[in-house]
């Protein structure tokens, strides 16, 4: 055998070899493989839904969004999701934007807590205002939609003085305050919407009922104690004060400490309302030129 037949046998060979293992690889590997996809694309198929369908869904699935939704945007407390630790501060702005400039808040993040299921960010809040600032500040923490609560509160009476040295009754407090969030968002509606937080008037309960200073007459009212009523007429009654001005007043008209409350015309005589410092005194004055009568209660 010569050589050129030789070579072209070994590469007969070579090539049949080459075409079994393309076959059995083809057969037995990609073969294999390609039944699990036609297995695949057969279950897709099956599964797959024309557009109409699954606009049908979807818009299912949207009225039931809405109605959890409504659901939790009803509660009076929700639990929101991955709460940023900064938005109590921006909350707190927010409340106390409108205060007066006696009124100071100073906020002091604590730490994070983990409570059962949910997460509380932990605050400290110190500062003094009027009773009511302070009172609204504390009301809108425990009403507001997030979950907020007041754990720790101390309050305490704080006495400054204004530009005239007049003083001004204020209220210190520290209180610590628990912020909520959680982990997933089935606490809250997709849109947040706050609560209403104007708190009502309260009264002052540090505000002194007897105090030592008398404001000053700054406004030049007629001083009850001392004056004199001279006339009463339709329009009301002139009456002068210890320093010889006379007024002409009526009936509700504020005069220094009070009010004058009523014009008796039959008894010639009228009757004031002061308060001194807490005190309160019923002051009447007679029409008589020679006494002047007052009863003090």
């Amino acid at each position: 055998m010569n050589k050129k037949l030789r070579s072209t046998l070994v590469l007969l060979a070579l090539l049949f070899i080459i075409l079994i293992a393309g076959g059995a690889y083809l057969y037995f590997v990609q073969g294999k493989k390609i039944d699990e996809k036609r297995t695949k694309l057969k279950e897709l198929q099956a599964k797959a839904l024309d557009p109409q369908e699954l606009l049908a869904q979807y818009q299912e699935l949207l009225t039931k969004s809405n109605h959890l939704d409504s659901i939790l945007a009803h509660r009076e407390f929700n639990i929101p999701q991955n709460l940023s630790s900064i938005k109590f501060y921006n909350f707190v702005n927010n409340v106390t934007n409108g205060f007066s400039d006696k009124t100071q808040v100073n906020v002091e993040f604590l730490e994070q807590k983990p409570e059962k299921e949910f997460f509380y960010y932990d605050y400290k809040l110190t500062g003094f205002g009027y009773f009511n600032e302070v009172y609204n500040l504390i009301y809108a923490i425990e009403q507001s939609k997030e979950l907020k609560k007041v754990k720790n509160l101390s309050l305490g009476n704080l006495v400054q003085t204004n530009t005239d040295e007049l003083p001004v009754y204020l209220v210190n407090f520290t209180m610590s305050v628990q912020v909520y969030f959680s982990s997933d968002n089935r606490f809250a509606p997709a849109t947040f919407v706050e609560n209403n937080l104007a708190a009502p008037k309260l009264y002052d309960a540090f505000y002194p009922l007897i105090r030592n200073e008398i404001p000053p007459n700054v406004d030049d009212l007629l001083d009850v104690q001392g004056a004199t009523l001279l006339a009463l007429i339709p329009e009301g009654a002139f009456i002068a004060d210890s320093k010889g001005n006379t007024y002409l007043v009526w009936e509700g008209e504020q005069v220094y400490l009070g009010y004058l409350t009523k014009i008796d015309y039959q008894n010639s005589s009228v009757s004031f309302i002061l308060n001194k410092g807490g005190i309160i005194e019923k002051v009447d004055l007679e029409l008589d030129r020679t006494e002047t009568k007052k009863e003090t209660k």
